[in-house]
């Protein structure tokens, strides 16, 4: 397993990388794929977990969202998407012949199209923030490309540090009924190393690192709670991973679940940050 993992990540860093440093199209892009591919993986687990909903409508709604922080639209054609996606995903249930498998279907069709449709706020992120100040030693990749390296940086450091926390020194444990493996001494160091990444990082964009006081935890709570729901998921599907596309690490979903929730609540902080 150790191997697999090692092998699958020799491959996957380098090309996240390159589409980091290749700039904006080609980080769309990767998003793009990542929310098709955690679209269908999504759906499979509802499917497993009784609630199956329309996944192909799904699937079209999902790339909408992520679209829709692409391309440069009113805001308030953004604001009512979510409500044109529960609208549609009702009317797709319509011809469920039962009311109860029908009301089932659009619930479903609604939270995975809207679930992994908040990838869209990493793209919302790099297209939103404005130049880093010149003197700012992160300054070459600009604003955007910037805070969404805060983004991976934040999440990253917490899930590490919360294993590795977890590892030395977890006894008590928390929420067990979704995820065994959780423990409050985890919590505590993914936390501690989430902020320590965040304000190495807000000092390499320019702002003052106490910051990070603010925002690590916000990220790194964040995180968590995406990895929770995502776990919520697959109990209820009784999976152990997303899928099997990534050897050793499971499925895309399993690799972008914090991403979900840490990068809406980062676009809050930077939308209030920058008024």
């Amino acid at each position: 397993m150790l191997r697999q993992r090692l092998a699958s990540a020799a491959i996957l860093v380098p090309l996240v990388g390159a589409a980091f440093l290749l700039g904006e199209p080609w980080i769309v892009g990767l998003v793009l794929v990542l929310a098709v591919v955690a679209t269908l993986e999504t759906f499979a687990l509802l499917r497993a977990a009784g609630h199956p909903g329309n996944e192909a409508l799904g699937l079209l709604l999902a790339v909408l969202l992520v679209q829709l922080a692409i391309d440069d639209i009113p805001p308030i054609l953004v604001a009512a998407m979510p409500a044109a996606v529960v609208l549609l995903a009702g009317v797709s249930s319509f011809r469920v012949a039962e009311p109860r498998e029908g009301l089932g279907a659009w619930f479903a069709t609604s939270f995975g199209s809207l679930y992994v449709g908040m990838l869209g706020f990493v793209v919302w992120i790099l297209r939103s923030i404005p130049s880093l100040p010149a003197s700012a030693p992160l300054a070459p990749l600009g604003g955007g490309r910037g805070w969404i390296l805060l983004l991976v940086a934040g999440v990253w450091a917490y899930d590490s540090c919360a294993y590795a926390a977890g590892r030395a020194f977890g006894r008590r444990r928390f929420l067990v009924h979704i995820s065994p493996s959780k423990t409050y001494a985890g919590l505590a160091g993914g936390l501690v190393g989430g902020t320590a990444a965040t304000a190495l990082v807000l000092a390499g964009l320019g702002r003052p690192p106490a910051e990070a006081l603010l925002l690590g935890p916000l990220v790194g709570l964040a995180a968590q709670a995406g990895d929770l729901a995502e776990s919520m998921l697959k109990r209820a599907a009784g999976a152990k991973d997303s899928g099997t596309l990534i050897p050793g690490h499971g499925g895309v979903l399993d690799r972008v679940d914090s991403f979900l929730f840490a990068a809406p609540a980062l676009a809050i902080y930077v939308a209030a940050s920058f008024r």
